[in-house]
């Protein structure tokens, strides 16, 4: 009872440090590591142990495949493509779906890219599009945020789905296949609440950018097929290694299987993901790959994702190697709630701390030690757990999350009226995406 009253209030000291004392995760998810290893009676020297094999192991597995999600995003935000692609998809869609567009696109761009970035960069084109088709821009605006929200959560080589499948030892290609699956619904979920509830709102688009400006932007932008191409196929190699490795051998044995196994480790295919990113330039620059270039501004972002991940994952080692392990799971597994479990420790966290990444880290190293005893061995039931941690770290953006406001800020948007619209918008989309894990869980497990 001891271990499980430490474990509690040592989340409470990373929300509350995070969230009131506005301390960075890396330390807080440090210090409160420390502090529950000294309070369990774990030798001192298991302690420093736990930390540094923790920190190492995580990063080892997935730190390069986060700098390479990163550097992809950056080249298509800078090269134009993001652009690109809304433009592509607008015209299958047709210029008076607008919600739907800046649903899809903001599901594609939020694969490689933060979803507050993505946001940021594909609001003017919203503004202008929601103007030139006489819509609110609540409505059209909450349709983006929805859209760029699903996949930040639930599709690697998103940093958050990445981190949290590297800490609970979840095959990467398996967790894209069912975040695939599980997403879709729950987009169309978030693009209906757009339509149907958060257009009842009005709010004037007041566009930034003329639509002149947009067709200036888009000359020089790559084609919607070359902007696509960067993100889809590394997601596309990792997921046909995972087929490969089924028990029906559907490569074969030979020196194909050894091929597409190789291509498909994520390091690899996220690689090759950055190569065919640099065709996204109309002209690739040398300063672009440099230090001060686009690849250094993305690794600056990096780093702080990959600080924090390494730290959940010291937190997750000093769990782990105290006796709370066994002590929680048996504790947990009484409860009976399954797979649901996940998702309403995520959505405590996400609720109170605000940021969906740090409740991604956290939650996936609170659970890593008792996987075994909540009867989460197997690959599918691995996968799972990531996404209903993915799903709960959807529940809910409120003025805690940066999200919030730059989504109140960039469409003008009063607090109260963001609420109503994106905080409840959100709830829905982690509710909707726990059902569909349920339902899928039902099936394959």
């Amino acid at each position: 009872m001891f271990l499980i009253i430490l474990l509690v209030v040592s989340v409470l000291l990373i929300v509350v440090s995070t969230s009131r004392y506005r301390f960075h995760p890396f330390l807080a998810l440090l210090f409160v590591a420390v502090i529950f290893g000294l309070f369990s009676g774990m030798p001192l020297s298991s302690i420093a142990q736990s930390i540094n094999e923790g920190f190492g192991n995580t990063l080892g597995s997935i730190g390069i495949v986060i700098i390479a999600g990163v550097i992809i995003g950056t080249f298509l935000e800078q090269s134009g493509g993001a652009y690109a692609m809304a433009n592509r998809i607008l015209k299958i869609t047709g210029k008076k779906q607008v919600p739907l567009t800046m649903s899809i696109i903001g599901y594609f761009v939020s694969i490689p890219v933060f979803a507050d970035s993505g946001f940021i960069i594909l609001n003017p084109l919203n503004k202008a599009l929601s103007k030139e088709a006489k819509i609110s821009l609540a409505g059209s605006a909450e349709a983006l945020a929805l859209g760029l929200a699903v996949t930040h959560v639930l599709i690697p080589p998103t940093p958050g789905p990445i981190a949290a499948a590297g800490i609970l030892e979840a095959d990467l290609g398996m967790v894209i296949l069912f975040g695939v699956i599980t997403s879709i619904p729950v987009l169309l979920v978030g693009w209906l609440y757009s339509v149907r509830i958060g257009s009842r709102v009005y709010v004037d688009p007041n566009p930034e950018v003329t639509q002149e400006e947009i067709t200036e932007k888009l000359k020089t932008a790559p084609s919607a097929f070359r902007s696509f191409i960067p993100i889809l196929l590394p997601i596309l190699l990792i997921v046909i290694k995972s087929v490969s490795e089924f028990p029906t051998a559907p490569f074969g044995s030979g020196n194909l299987q050894k091929v597409v196994g190789f291509i498909g480790e994520p390091v690899i295919a996220l690689m090759i993901g950055i190569l065919l990113s640099f065709t996204l330039p109309r002209k690739l620059d040398r300063d672009m790959l440099s230090t001060t270039g686009w690849v250094g501004k993305a690794l600056q972002n990096a780093a702080l994702i990959i600080m924090i991940t390494g730290a959940g994952g010291a937190f997750g080692m000093v769990l782990r190697n105290s006796e709370l392990a066994t002590i929680m799971g048996d504790t947990l597994a009484d409860l009976r709630i399954g797979i649901f479990l996940p998702f309403l420790m995520a959505a405590a966290i996400k609720s109170a701390q605000g940021s969906s990444t740090v409740a991604l880290i956290t939650t996936a190293s609170l659970l890593a030690p008792m996987m075994a005893s909540l009867g989460f061995e197997s690959d599918v039931a691995k996968a799972l757990v990531v996404l209903s941690i993915g799903a709960g770290s959807l529940v809910v953006s409120h003025a805690n999350d940066s999200m919030f406001w730059i989504f109140t800020q960039m469409t003008g948007m009063e607090v109260k009226t963001g609420y109503r619209v994106h905080t409840q918008g959100t709830f829905y989309l982690g509710i909707s995406a726990a059902l569909v894990i349920w339902v899928i869980s039902l099936i394959a497990l």
